[in-house]
């Protein structure tokens, strides 16, 4: 998300550093899929990647499934390494200075901050989940001491890994099994992306096997890299703003990848971000608008879909597809 708040404060007419401690285009395990408003926002930025169509959502499971297909405009699936080099291409083409380095010490001052000796008049933290700037400017929840019980069963993570195939669908497949969600990507020509959330412990491998109708796309289909993981998915923050310093995309807080729209909801805040610099106040209003919906839809399906009633998601949005389209059109947007 450092990118995208780059490459908006470039164009903005704002000098900008950006520390990026990993070389190459970085990798990391998500779902893949640019909802049609991610792609609406980066195409503003002349931002274009390469990658697959996507039309819409379809929930599926043994018992049946349920399609929509986007009404406005479609979205793109796109792979996260070719993701990451069309936004650092386009913000070294706009001017911004790409430094080699991790932010340690993180200070604020009267003017501004100071990060590793470097001044700045604004920060924007955009360094993940388990964002550590987050915490040495304490803006993350004290942690309480709990021991394993059935708060720690609710925790989520996400695993990742691509397969070598030709996509046969041009719809996200959000495939429901007992325990886990696993969404299929297409991401190019003859490769997919599959992404499966669920409890501690969960197996990509078992999880597929588990699911005849996926398992039958997938069969001699070769992996094309590691499985990637992350999580515990849920991360909290007491506020956005401190000082001089903002936190923008997964490090302001993350509900869960269940819905799919990370990508839309951190570039609105990347936009927000730089437009609201010297007003922090506006900036917490700003995020609370972006992620307003995100946070909102996402609680409540994660919730049901951790309690007994999970078995009913698929067929209730069967039983009701306007409903169901209703909800991908609004996180579409």
């Amino acid at each position: 998300m450092g990118l995208a708040a780059a490459v908006e404060a470039r164009l903005r007419g704002l000098e900008v550093v950006v520390l990026e401690p990993r070389a190459g285009p970085v990798d990391k395990a998500c779902g893949e899929g640019l909802m049609p408003g991610a792609l609406r926002l980066l195409q503003s930025w002349d931002v274009d990647p390469p990658g697959h169509v996507l039309a819409g959502i379809s929930y599926r499971s043994p018992a049946g499934h349920v399609d929509h297909r986007f009404r406005v405009a479609p979205g793109r699936g796109v792979r996260r390494t070719t993701l990451h080099e069309a936004l650092h291409a386009r913000t070294v083409d706009l001017g911004a200075v790409v430094v080699p380095a991790r932010a340690s010490a993180v200070r604020l001052t009267p003017h501004g901050v100071e990060v590793d000796g470097r001044t700045a008049r604004h920060l924007l933290v955009c360094d993940g989940l388990h964002s550590p700037t987050r915490r040495r400017l304490g803006l993350e929840p004290a942690v309480t001491p709990r021991s394993a019980g059935p708060e720690d069963d609710r925790r989520r993570y996400g695993l990742r890994r691509h397969y070598r195939v030709a996509p046969w669908t041009d719809l996200v497949e959000v495939h429901w099994a007992a325990r886990a969600e696993v969404y299929v990507t297409p991401v190019g020509p003859g490769l997919v992306g599959v992404a499966v959330l669920g409890p501690r412990g969960t197996d990509l491998d078992a999880t597929v096997a588990a699911l005849p109708e996926l398992a039958a796309h997938l069969d001699g289909a070769a992996p094309d890299g590691p499985v990637r993981g992350a999580g515990p998915l849920r991360a909290r923050s007491t506020h956005r703003t401190t000082g001089a310093a903002r936190l923008v995309g997964d490090a302001s807080g993350y509900v869960d990848a269940l819905t799919g729209e990370g990508l839309r909801v951190g570039f609105a805040q990347a936009r927000a971000a730089v437009a609201t610099l010297d007003d922090a106040a506006a900036y917490e209003r700003a995020w609370r608008a972006a992620t307003r919906d995100y946070r909102v839809l996402t609680s409540a399906l994660v919730a049901w879909a951790t309690s007994p009633l999970r078995p009913a998601v698929v067929p209730l949005a069967r039983r009701a597809p306007a409903l169901f389209g209703a909800v991908v059109e609004r996180l579409a947007r």
